[in-house]
């Protein structure tokens, strides 16, 4: 057999017994992803419920006017998009929304630099690129996308 060259799709495995198990597995890693991602988000945005006005009343002290409307468009990303990453369902227009959200937080965390331990962007940017990810990828086959079958 000749060795895989850069157009081949999968590299040989090192422990040829494990292709049953990867075969298996593999095609779950995707919405394993999506869902980890999308519930994450959808429980951070529980986390502003109690607290909306206020959270408002902070983006405005920050510049982001009116504060309110940006606070409920961050909480309904957050949640509503969340949950809808997560199942899959209109995948690529929350994960793009969550994208730019992260983005602009990511921005807010600069002049801290990249470490998060010192409330830096490096967090924020991870998440921002896994949103962004998603957005390219869409749902995927196990999604409600790709069950109604149409996407964004």
């Amino acid at each position: 057999m000749s060795a895989p060259h850069a157009g081949s799709a999968e590299p040989r495995l090192l422990f040829p017994f494990l292709r049953p198990f990867y075969d298996l597995v593999v095609p779950l890693s995707w919405p394993l992803t999506r869902c980890a991602v999308g519930l994450i988000l959808f429980v951070h945005g529980t986390g502003k419920l109690d607290r909306i006005v206020a959270f408002g009343d902070s983006l405005a002290k920050r510049g982001y006017v009116p504060g309110q409307f940006w606070g409920w468009t961050v909480f309904l990303t957050e949640l509503v998009g969340g949950l809808c990453i997560a199942l899959g369902l209109f995948t690529r227009f929350w994960a793009a929304a969550a994208a730019i959200e992260l983005g602009v937080i990511t921005l807010g965390y600069m002049d801290n630099g990249f470490s998060w331990t010192k409330r830096g962007y490096e967090y924020t940017l991870m998440w921002g690129l896994l949103l962004f990810a998603i957005a390219l990828r869409g749902g995927g086959p196990y999604s409600i996308d790709r069950k109604i079958g149409r996407e964004l």
